[in-house]
């Protein structure tokens, strides 16, 4: 029991071992299947026709070589009947016809007692040997007995030398016995011939029957294969087609829901010829679009800058998305008494040349994805990476300073302030205008809304505001501090 229970035990796991290579063998092909799919739909579109093209080419350069191979076949058939079944069987009829030739001029030279008949004996009998000699050159002739053949010939041949002296009185007991050798020998010789003949005449009708069946299987599989290539190229070009046109058809639905002023929920166009690379650029300019409409829709009419809107959709997307960011509220300090004392024309050149200094940095310390807004007056927004924010408030302090003094009059600009009134009519000085950078940053702490990250700007601005020179402050509490 023991030992029946081991032999079970190896069976199954035998069995186990085998199904487990089975499983194998079909995860790998199926595999290498699907990565063969996936790296054809890579291909862009001419590659694609040109694969299909090939796929069909090749087809029918399959089928064509299997039809060449079958006539290759029914001709090695047809050469080897040609070539030695047909002319064996003639050959054997020859011989049959000289064998009996022999004893015919035999018997005519002992009956007419005539010599002059018994070199037609062995003119017959040479003739018997050139037929042998042809038998021998004829193709696959190895499994004749042509050997057996010449031993009975040579045999026939000396019974009737030997015998011929007594054969001239056939009722001697010598004459019989000799006599009863060369028929012995004759009809030994014939029967061989024969068997030869028959056996030839049976491999011809078998070789016969082989081309029918090979024919009828010829066609069979042939039709078949172009049957079965015509199936596959409709489906290779149904798959191409589809692959296309489907793709064609979504980016046809997507301009018609962009025309209708609807951006999101696209189909998804996930082709990689170049159809997918127009989607891809699609997308983009998708992206942009509604980018800029959101701007169009809530730019400051004087910098053309996206405004409060467009800030909180932003920092509300970064908040979403869980993006690393850096939010930047900058501010004119003393912008109102600059406005006051000339005027509003000029405040506003203030605001446009602020824009455009802020636009010139980010435009070289930044990256596409930073933000830049105007939130109203003299307030700005830079929503950027934290890794540059302090690179780019830098460079803006830096342009700023240099930019601001362009705006005051010779004489303000020397005396470094200018001068106004309080209500009162007291007289106050007021510094040359700076500006004041909150920083704001989810990189320790994690923010939880933009009305939060509002909050913090404008307390954190409002410090910078207290120092009398251009400067920027980061809010560096984490979320274990108190706010």
């Amino acid at each position: 029991m023991k030992i029946l229970a081991n032999r079970l035990f190896q069976l199954n796991a035998t069995a186990k071992s085998a199904s487990g290579n089975v499983l194998y063998a079909f995860h790998t092909v199926s595999l290498f299947l699907k990565t063969l799919a996936v790296r054809f739909f890579q291909l862009n579109i001419a590659k694609k026709m040109l694969f299909g093209y090939f796929f069909c080419a090749l087809l029918t350069i399959l089928i064509a070589l299997f039809i060449l191979s079958r006539l290759e076949r029914l001709n090695e058939i047809n050469n080897s009947i040609i070539k030695r079944d047909i002319p064996l069987v003639e050959l054997t009829d020859k011989m049959i016809d000289t064998v009996l030739a022999q004893e015919l001029y035999a018997n005519s030279s002992i009956i007419l007692k005539s010599p002059d008949i018994l070199p037609l004996f062995w003119t017959r009998s040479e003739e018997f040997q050139h037929l042998r000699r042809q038998m021998e050159a004829l193709p696959q002739q190895k499994d004749l007995p042509i050997n057996q053949l010449t031993a009975l010939h040579i045999e026939y041949n000396n019974c009737f030398l030997q015998g011929f002296r007594y054969l001239k009185n056939p009722t001697s007991p010598t004459a019989k016995k000799y006599d009863q050798q060369i028929k012995e020998k004759q009809e030994a010789i014939i029967q061989l011939l024969k068997k030869i003949s028959s056996e030839a005449r049976q491999q011809q009708n078998e070789k016969n029957r082989l081309i029918l069946r090979i024919t009828h299987n010829a066609i069979r599989d042939t039709a078949g294969l172009c049957i079965g290539g015509i199936l596959l190229g409709i489906l290779l070009a149904l798959t191409i087609t589809r692959n296309i046109s489907g793709a064609i058809h979504k980016l046809k639905l997507s301009v018609n829901e962009i025309s209708e002023g609807r951006f999101e929920d696209l189909p998804p166009i996930r082709n990689w010829d170049e159809i997918g690379d127009l989607s891809r650029a699609f997308q983009v300019m998708v992206k942009k679009l509604k980018r800029l409409e959101e701007m169009y829709l809530d730019a400051s009419p004087l910098t053309h800058l996206p405004g409060g809107i467009a800030v909180e959709n932003i920092t509300k997307k970064r908040l979403t998305d869980d993006t690393p960011f850096a939010f930047c509220l900058l501010d004119l300090a003393h912008f109102k008494s600059f406005n006051d004392r000339y005027g509003y024309a000029r405040g506003n050149e203030v605001i446009m040349a602020t824009a455009r200094t802020i636009t010139a940095v980010i435009g070289k310390h930044g990256n596409q994805q930073d933000f830049i807004g105007h939130i109203g007056g003299d307030d700005f927004v830079i929503i950027t990476l934290p890794e540059a924010y302090e690179k780019i408030c830098t460079a803006i302090i830096d342009a700023f300073d240099k930019m601001i003094l362009d705006f005051y009059d010779p004489e303000d600009r020397k005396r470094g302030y200018i001068l106004g009134e309080t209500r009162q009519g007291k007289k106050i000085s007021f510094p040359i205008m700076t500006v004041s950078i909150a920083v704001v940053t989810n990189q320790q702490r994690k923010l939880k809304s933009h009305i939060q990250v509002g909050e913090i700007a404008a307390e954190l601005k409002t410090y910078a505001k207290s120092f009398s020179k251009s400067t920027y402050v980061i809010d560096r509490r984490r979320n274990s501090d108190k706010e």
